[in-house]
């Protein structure tokens, strides 16, 4: 009898699924802790939750979920609109900004087609591409980071697309705004440039830009970003592109009509009223960062500098110390298979309690 998998494509048939951080409360059922107990540091998400704004529009959107939503997300466009300065036929929404990079895969990338991304670069890339049918051109890291130039020699006859996370997950790296525009001139105007910005709240202020004024200039440039990082609504999922209208144009062509719940477009359009929450935010997890990074150096252990809400240490036996910090109620996130970092550990930057816990965790699991 034939398989039925057998009638998908080969370039399907042969993706390895996302894998996302280990839920509490498969944790709890594996291991027979209380879920109250368990520490989860493996998504970056933001431990502060949502804002009061943000929370309210919730509450309030929740009478309305009988009826389907607005499929063009008109108010959330409007509040991006006149937040960044760009044309509303701009925008494109998405079911978090994965949905929004698979977006332009699907509009941008086939068989025959290929795509240039980065060593350790975010899972979705390569598999955004794959699942296309297109060639995936990996690039070495440099540092851990983007190596552009190299990057940009890369590109070829049949490249559509260059994936870059700025910062980067799971490295944390950042690329400054003069070497993104740098790269930006080089690339050719046929490749469209995907700037990944998800944890761009997450930013110092001497490294921050309005990299929105690159797409008036680069037609081919797409920039996403989502509300699920700083602004708390990772279970929500709402994210966005930015792109040269006839771009956006394309990509609505293959977006779904109500990607994005009704639910999620209320509590957006709040979330960008909560800036206060956004900005405690950010000084906290700058607090958090700072405290993981000197308790890794106090502990031996190198990291890799971060300008996320995480952080990516150098542990040795990965795998092993993951399953250590799993016993002792910790959820991290391993960054060895399709990352390549086989040492190295992820962290999110929780509260103050929740980051003395991963290190007394941590050190325990080390000296055992």
């Amino acid at each position: 009898m034939m398989d039925p998998c057998e009638l998908s494509p080969s370039y399907v048939r042969s993706i390895a699924p996302y894998q996302p951080g280990k839920p509490i409360s498969e944790l709890a059922r594996e291991m027979g802790l209380e879920e109250a107990a368990i520490v989860k540091l493996a998504s970056n998400e933001n431990p502060r939750g949502i804002g009061p704004r943000t929370r309210a529009a919730i509450e309030a959107a929740i009478g309305e979920v009988a009826r389907y939503p607005d499929g063009n997300g008109f108010e959330l466009k409007q509040k991006l609109s006149a937040r960044y300065g760009v044309d509303m036929g701009s925008i494109v929404l998405g079911n978090g900004s994965n949905d929004v990079l698979e977006l332009v895969a699907s509009a941008f990338l086939g068989p025959g087609r290929a795509a240039v991304f980065s060593q350790h670069c975010f899972a979705v890339y390569p598999l955004a591409t794959q699942s296309r049918g297109a060639r995936p051109i990996v690039v070495p890291a440099k540092n851990y980071a983007h190596d552009l130039e190299a990057m940009v020699k890369a590109i070829d006859d049949e490249t559509y697309v260059a994936w870059v996370a700025n910062p980067n997950n799971p490295t944390g790296t950042f690329a400054r705004h003069e070497e993104i525009e740098a790269f930006l001139r080089r690339v050719p105007e046929r490749v469209l440039v995907v700037i990944d910005e998800a944890y761009n709240e997450y930013l110092t202020p001497e490294l921050r830009s309005d990299s929105f004024k690159l797409v008036k200039r680069h037609p081919n440039l797409v920039i996403t970003r989502t509300f699920s990082k700083a602004y708390g609504l990772a279970g929500l999922r709402v994210g966005y592109a930015l792109a040269h209208p006839s771009v956006a144009d394309v990509m609505n062509r293959v977006r779904q009509p109500f990607n994005v719940n009704s639910v999620a477009l209320a509590a957006a359009v709040a979330a960008l009223d909560d800036m206060e929450f956004v900005a405690r935010s950010y000084a906290e997890n700058l607090q958090g960062l700072r405290q993981l990074e000197e308790s890794a150096t106090q502990l031996g252990l190198d990291y890799i500098p971060s300008h996320g809400n995480f952080l990516t240490i150098r542990v040795g036996k990965a795998a092993e110390i993951y399953r250590k910090l799993l016993k002792r109620g910790v959820i991290v996130r391993p960054v060895g298979g399709g990352y390549g970092l086989p040492e190295h550990l992820r962290v999110t930057v929780g509260t103050a309690a929740e980051n003395e816990k991963f290190l007394a965790a941590l050190a325990a699991s080390l000296k055992e």
